[in-house]
């Protein structure tokens, strides 16, 4: 099954969490960064294409500044990003060019992605450095990133860009063996996770915990992230970065960390960018009627099935569906502001230009402008 689904990846994403990449006493590891360099050549040689999606600037920044512990606030963030990020970026050129190949720095904020324009701007300028033999080193912009823009972590973050260069494998190096059925530094009977076909609420459960002082992920949110890809068809190995020639071995089909197998129904690019890079700017309440009209037939939200609006927002934003238990189920864009919807709501589509006066169309939110999440 490995073997197979491997055999098919031409590009793939390489995510690099800090605790792998730097340490304690030196900032980044040079010695890390010589065999991935290695790695990454030789899998170039075999015709594949590598984009790496890289943390380690504030963990950098931060040695270089001195500092004891993990930056707290933001501006203290972006402080140690913007002198650790330079640091970051010439190890990564110093390794990669002893093997002939040539890096280059891509920083991105949630907005890059949420934006369609910029979103295809992206996607086009990492296409031209893959047809140049460039290998990208992507990592968010925290020098100007604040929490309404951040990604949050760089597992989320690979997530996306997994889906943006349309890769068809993610790799999340991490410094333990893969998800266990619990934390081994915890219980010692935890059994290591070799292959899962459903990410379950059971399983998102074993995953628990944080990241470490150099890192902001910890097994939660590389599952998160193995969760987003899974859903657009492309599988997930998540495994111990610090063994030397993991990469090669993870390509060549053994049984090396956790693999997260695809989904056998995906979401196609624009749908996995509604449900997964776009922010929700507020909710729509759904009856139970419209819930099962929306979640069982695949249908359209019209503005009958509509009992309640959370938030303001505009025509053409994201917003989350919850079911009259609150529970969200889908999310999606709306072809009407909040204004208008709290005058549409439980109304027929016949009547909406009686109401408002104009009518954009006779949906809320269009299926093809849907997409759901259960």
């Amino acid at each position: 099954m490995r073997k197979d689904l491997l055999r098919k990846a031409k590009r793939i994403v390489v995510k690099i969490g800090s605790g792998v990449l730097t340490n304690e006493e030196n900032g980044v590891d040079p010695s890390f960064l010589a065999g991935l360099a290695a790695d990454v050549s030789k899998l170039r040689q075999k015709g594949l294409e590598v984009v790496i999606v890289s943390s380690g600037a504030v963990a950098a920044g931060r040695q270089a500044m001195g500092l004891t512990e993990r930056p707290k606030t933001i501006p203290q963030k972006q402080a140690a990003a913007a002198v650790g990020q330079s640091r970051l970026m010439r190890a990564y050129e110093e390794a990669f060019s002893a093997f002939g190949l040539m890096v280059a720095q891509i920083l991105l904020t949630r907005d890059d992605l949420a934006n369609r324009l910029r979103f295809q701007n992206a996607r086009a300028t990492l296409d031209t450095l893959l047809a140049n033999g460039i290998v990208p080193i992507i990592n968010e912009n925290d020098t100007v990133a604040v929490e309404e823009i951040k990604f949050g972590d760089n597992d989320n973050l690979s997530a996306l860009v997994t889906n943006l260069v349309e890769a068809q494998l993610l790799l999340i190096l991490t410094d333990t063996d893969g998800l266990y059925t619990a934390d081994p530094r915890k219980n010692p009977d935890a059994l290591l996770i070799h292959e899962v076909a459903s990410i379950t609420r059971d399983l998102e459960r074993c995953a628990g915990g944080t990241g470490t002082s150099v890192g902001t992920g910890g097994m939660a949110t590389k599952v998160a992230a193995a969760k987003k890809v899974v859903k657009s068809g492309v599988a997930a190995i998540i495994f111990n970065g610090k063994k030397s020639g993991n990469v090669l071995r993870a390509m060549q089909g053994e049984e090396v960390g956790t693999l997260f197998l695809p989904c056998g129904e995906c979401l196609n690019r624009r749908k996995h960018w509604i449900a997964f890079t776009l922010r929700p700017a507020g909710s729509l309440i759904v009856d139970a009627g419209a819930a099962e009209f929306v979640a069982r037939k695949g249908k359209s939200l019209l503005p009958s099935g509509i009992s309640g609006v959370e938030g303001r927002f505009h025509r053409g934003a994201c917003v989350r569906l919850r079911a009259p238990d609150g529970v969200e189920f889908a999310r999606g864009i709306v072809d009407y502001s909040s204004q208008e919807i709290e005058k549409i709501r439980g109304a027929k589509s016949s009547e909406i230009e009686q109401i408002l006066g104009f009518r954009y169309g006779d949906d809320v939110i269009h299926r093809d402008n849907l997409v759901l999440l259960v």
